[in-house]
């Protein structure tokens, strides 16, 4: 009896150290019951937006800004150009029509500074690729039939009212070409540009004091007499 016992004692002493070695291994392996497979450790990071990788081929930021600005580039060239060119004949037409000296003056020096300037940039237009303007624009051949039918000092006027207008708008845009082009010629020539202009306006601003012209471009006397 007391061998069947230690027996049956030893049976069940086998049995419930192979159970339990059993679960042991179960435990061990991956995907085990009651075990998540070993993943890797997630580090906390913040919340980030996905990185974007740029597609071969496509314009970026950059490169969009630089074509604007070329663009800006040759609209300024052809239009300095057109500009000159209309400065030249209405220079010749101040020296044809008016009967003042200091308008006339005036006149012969747009024809020497504007042809100047417009020999200076016709090289840029052509490196740029800016083909050059076949004469003054719509509005400026306007402006020289209305002082065409002028004569006296009524074309003195309307041409030093013109010249005044026209000067302040050349010299806005050939200070803002100086700091933004591109082009290193093309910003050096409006930096060029800038101080001949500015002459210019210091120049026929002092003309429409001596005619009693307001220098914001109205006549003095006929501005007083309403």
């Amino acid at each position: 009896m007391i061998t069947k016992r230690i027996c049956r004692t030893i049976l069940l002493g086998s049995g419930a150290v192979l159970l339990a070695g059993a679960t042991l291994a179960g435990q061990s392996m991956p995907g085990g019951a009651g075990q998540q497979p070993n993943m890797p450790n997630q580090p906390n990071m913040p919340n980030q937006p996905p990185v974007v990788t740029p597609i071969p081929g496509t314009i970026g930021p950059d490169t969009n800004s630089a074509n604007m600005q070329a663009m800006a580039d040759q609209a300024f060239v052809r239009k300095a150009l057109e500009g000159g060119a209309a400065e030249v004949e209405l220079g010749q037409l101040a020296q044809q029509k008016s009967e003042s000296d200091d308008v006339k003056q005036f006149g012969k020096k747009m024809v020497e500074d504007h042809t100047q300037l417009g020999e200076q940039i016709k090289p840029i237009a052509q490196q740029m690729g800016v083909q050059e303007p076949k004469g003054p624009s719509k509005k400026d051949k306007q402006l020289m039939a209305k002082l065409e039918a002028l004569s006296g000092p009524q074309f003195d006027e309307a041409y030093i009212q013109a010249m005044m207008k026209d000067h302040k708008q050349d010299l806005k845009e050939f200070k803002n070409e100086a700091e933004s082009a591109q082009n290193l010629d093309l910003k050096q020539a409006a930096q060029q540009g800038v101080g001949v202009i500015s002459q210019h306006l210091q120049m026929i601003e002092q003309i429409a004091q001596n005619h009693n012209i307001s220098t914001e471009g109205k006549s003095k006397t006929s501005s007083s007499t309403r």
